[in-house]
């Protein structure tokens, strides 16, 4: 059975007519006639009863119209559907997001909302090994995240730019004219650092760890804005990719003098899988952003 077959079918239900209905199909009479007899054969009974002088439906032909209509007005809709999503009047979008990402995202989100109102965004913000689940789980479209320490089977990530990791403190502290820190200058300071598992106290363990020293840690959150108030308002000092303070006020950052801090900012995908329109597009958007280029710039 086809759609064009159904819709002719309609259009002589309609009319009651062939010549008329042929007319409005712009097809000759023949070819309506035609497709009308193949979709009585694959039904394997009659639907319409024909006669020199008139057209009219049979029992079958009768209960088939609403069914008919419902299919045809279906199709139409999935045209109409696929119609938006492409022009992108509809549809929505789901974005996992590490708590690092937030400060260079806001930019794109509001920019794409701006332009593409019909087009709804759930956004996720979650800790790396979270969002990577959900991923895997088809979940969510794509994450933002710093590329993992290991990879993850099924998972493509797209570079966006390169960052590092870096030593923060606020404008007061003592280390905030330093040009470079060393792990053992940092040892001697008291620190608030992210919560175990987030990426940047991932890279931060990882690279500290061959030193075995004690650190002065005071505090441990997984809430990014609240560390940096803690920075800026007391002598603390704190590990984040750079990315983080992008636009961050009362802060410094300062490059850490040990191997291993470079943190690729990166869009994760799942393999193999579709890739819809507003998210090719969210990513574009989201590559040609202030923040994304300075990121970039700032490794030029």
């Amino acid at each position: 059975m086809e759609l064009r077959q159904l819709k002719y079918f309609l259009k002589v239900a309609e009319t009651l007519n062939f010549s008329e209905a042929a007319k409005a199909l712009y097809v000759t009479q023949s070819t309506l006639s035609q497709q009308v007899k193949q979709l009585e054969q694959e039904f394997g009974t009659q639907l319409l009863t024909r006669t020199s002088h008139s057209v009219s439906l049979t029992e079958a032909g009768y209960e088939l119209v609403p069914y008919a209509r419902k299919t045809i007005d279906s199709a139409n809709l999935c045209k109409t559907l696929v119609a938006d999503l492409s022009n992108l009047r509809s549809g929505t979008l789901n974005i996992g997001v590490t708590y690092t990402f937030s400060p260079i995202l806001n930019e794109t989100l509001f920019s794409f909302m701006k332009l593409y109102p019909h087009i709804k965004l759930n956004i996720f913000y979650k800790p790396m090994a979270e969002l990577m689940k959900m991923l895997l789980n088809g979940e969510l479209d794509f994450v933002l995240a710093f590329r993992p320490s290991q990879h993850v089977e099924g998972i493509e990530s797209h570079v966006l730019f390169q960052n590092s990791l870096v030593a923060v403190v606020g404008d007061g502290h003592p280390l905030a004219n330093a040009s470079s820190v060393t792990p053992e200058i940092l040892a001697g300071y008291d620190m608030a650092l992210p919560a175990i598992g987030l990426q940047a106290r991932n890279a931060f363990d990882r690279i500290v760890a061959p030193a075995q020293r004690e650190w002065r840690i005071r505090i441990e959150l997984n809430e990014v804005h609240i560390l940096l108030d803690l920075i800026r308002g007391g002598k603390m000092a704190t590990v984040l990719a750079e990315a983080t303070i992008h636009n961050a006020r009362q802060v410094k950052s300062i490059p850490i003098a040990v191997d291993g801090t470079e943190m690729d900012g990166c869009v994760h995908t799942l393999r193999g899988a579709y890739r819809k329109h507003s998210m090719l597009t969210f990513i574009k958007m989201l590559s040609e952003s202030i923040a994304v280029r300075e990121r970039r710039n700032a490794w030029l």
